[in-house]
């Protein structure tokens, strides 16, 4: 299954990189992010979505970018590599999930006050807090809830030291998460 092994490959590549200023890995963040999502008991599909939200980071030049001065859009970066491998439940939470964070910073003040300095910076680049209009723009969605559910995660992810399953144990239930019939040869 060639997308596995894409996924894989860009976990073996860059996961030992920075994860965007923060004081973990890009590897660390994606376990974190899965094992909070297990933690809850999420669905299949939300445990994959939360594993493989910022997969985008990883398949940029992560050498190049400056996520001080520019919003990389990693969140579509990996939308074509996943999109006919997993379901419209894996895939919109993570193309939502900046979405998230711009609606939660319009909507909760406590939310907005809780974000990590480098994720105030990312927010100013993602365009800031969303308007009312916007915001109800986005409950809109069917995939709305998922978005914020997934977005709690990706916040609280960023723990130097966090003791989690290896990518193994995840990446397991990733590859039972992908649609049948989308094998590519």
């Amino acid at each position: 299954m060639i997308v596995i092994d894409t996924i894989r490959a860009q976990f073996d590549a860059h996961g030992a990189k920075p994860y965007s200023g923060e004081p973990i890995t890009q590897l660390e963040h994606a376990l974190q992010s899965a094992a909070l999502a297990e933690a809850e008991g999420a669905s299949e599909e939300m445990f994959v979505a939360a594993f493989l939200h910022d997969l985008g980071h990883m398949m940029g030049d992560l050498e190049k970018a400056d996520p001080k001065r520019l919003d990389d859009l990693h969140q579509f970066r990996a939308l074509p590599l996943l999109r006919h491998h997993f379901s419209d439940a894996v895939i919109e939470p993570i193309r939502m999930h900046v979405d998230a964070k711009r609606y939660l910073c319009a909507t909760d003040p406590e939310y907005a006050a809780g974000l990590s300095p480098v994720s105030v910076n990312s927010l100013r680049l993602q365009g800031g807090p969303y308007t009312e209009a916007e915001a109800r723009k986005f409950e809109s969605h069917p995939y709305s809830n998922e978005a914020v559910r997934l977005r709690r995660w990706d916040d609280r992810a960023k723990v130097p030291g966090c003791v989690t399953p290896d990518i193994e144990h995840f990446m397991q239930k990733v590859k039972k998460a992908m649609l049948p019939g989308y094998f590519v040869w």
